[in-house]
């Protein structure tokens, strides 16, 4: 490997722990915005990380992706339905860490894979391979365990990584780019959210000016908070393998799961350790199902044979 390809490899990877270090220590920053209730937070993180993209668009001049999309009602349609998937994800994710659920959002993002793998038989008609069944059956038992041990469904859990895993496959169909797709959601949430905090205001009930100036820092830096992660993935993904950004993604969730234990002191009672041990264990197939494949993958590739190309023979007049 090239010294220039070993630094390009260095530098996505740097990204890649950059981006999920930022998306896993975020708990700590939502508590930060209390006494703004998570529906105040939630709209000034729509409002916040139009701006912030915005600027960023605008320092690189990427405009030309809005005019095609605009031209294109369907694909239009499809970032509507992603722009309601993420909303209803970002609020239960602020509402959950700040009522002290993180250990139950953490969840949400551990059991994702697996809620993608069950969409893409359910919607796609994949087919999946006996290890990525067993992986499925885990998860769901998993499930059942969470439910006797929380004494009801995990349903912040459940919401989380369903609306996560509607929001890749949404994703996979519009086809654009991260920042840009931030953009083209956010210019969508941007209306209802500016009207839900000018109604706020006009209650009196807005924090945004009533709690000083840092407070209101904090409201504008959910923009950065939301984007600044998603531009540090964006220069991950266009140098690593896939295969280890499939890795990297566990590093979010294990960070939530130890500042919900380790620093916000939430309760994990023997049936709550069970069905997670469940989920990892789930997830330990799942990887070692994906790393097995991509090697078998490279040992056929190297085993075809090389074509040797004869000389071209003369053409007669």
């Amino acid at each position: 490997m090239s010294g220039k390809s070993k630094g390009e490899r260095r530098t996505g990877l740097l990204n890649g722990f950059a981006a999920y270090g930022m998306w896993g220590l975020v708990p700590l920053f939502w508590p930060l915005l209390k006494p703004a209730g998570a529906v105040e937070i939630l709209a000034h993180r729509m409002v916040w990380s139009l701006a912030f993209v915005a600027v960023a668009l605008l320092c690189v001049r990427r405009w030309a992706w809005a005019g095609e999309l605009l031209r294109q009602p369907r694909r239009l349609a499809l970032v509507a339905v992603a722009a309601a998937v993420i909303t209803v994800n970002w609020g239960v994710y602020i509402w959950a860490v700040n009522s002290g659920h993180v250990v139950e959002a953490s969840l949400g993002y551990f059991i994702n894979p697996l809620v993608t793998i069950a969409m893409g038989v359910l919607l796609l008609k994949e087919r999946l391979r006996p290890v990525q069944w067993a992986a499925v059956g885990i998860g769901f038992a998993a499930v059942i365990v969470l439910t006797v041990g929380y004494g009801q469904p995990p349903w912040i859990s459940l919401t989380l990584a369903f609306s996560f895993a509607t929001y890749g496959l949404v994703k996979k169909k519009v086809n654009l780019g991260g920042i840009e797709s931030l953009a083209a959601e956010t210019a969508i949430q941007f209306l209802p959210a500016v009207g839900y905090l000018l109604w706020l205001t006009s209650r009196g009930d807005s924090t945004f000016t009533t709690e000083g100036p840092g407070h209101g820092a904090l409201l504008a830096a959910t923009g950065v908070v939301t984007a600044l992660p998603l531009v540090c993935f964006g220069a991950a993904a266009i140098r690593v393998p896939l295969s280890t950004l499939g890795l990297l993604q566990y590093l979010a969730p294990v960070f939530q799961f130890l500042l919900g234990v380790a620093y916000f002191h939430e309760a994990m009672p023997v049936e709550r350790w069970a069905g997670f041990a469940l989920v990892w264990g789930a997830l330990c197939l799942l990887t070692f199902d994906a790393w097995r494949t991509a090697r078998e993958m490279r040992r056929r590739l190297e085993e075809v044979p090389r074509v040797e190309v004869a000389p071209s023979a003369p053409v007669d007049a």
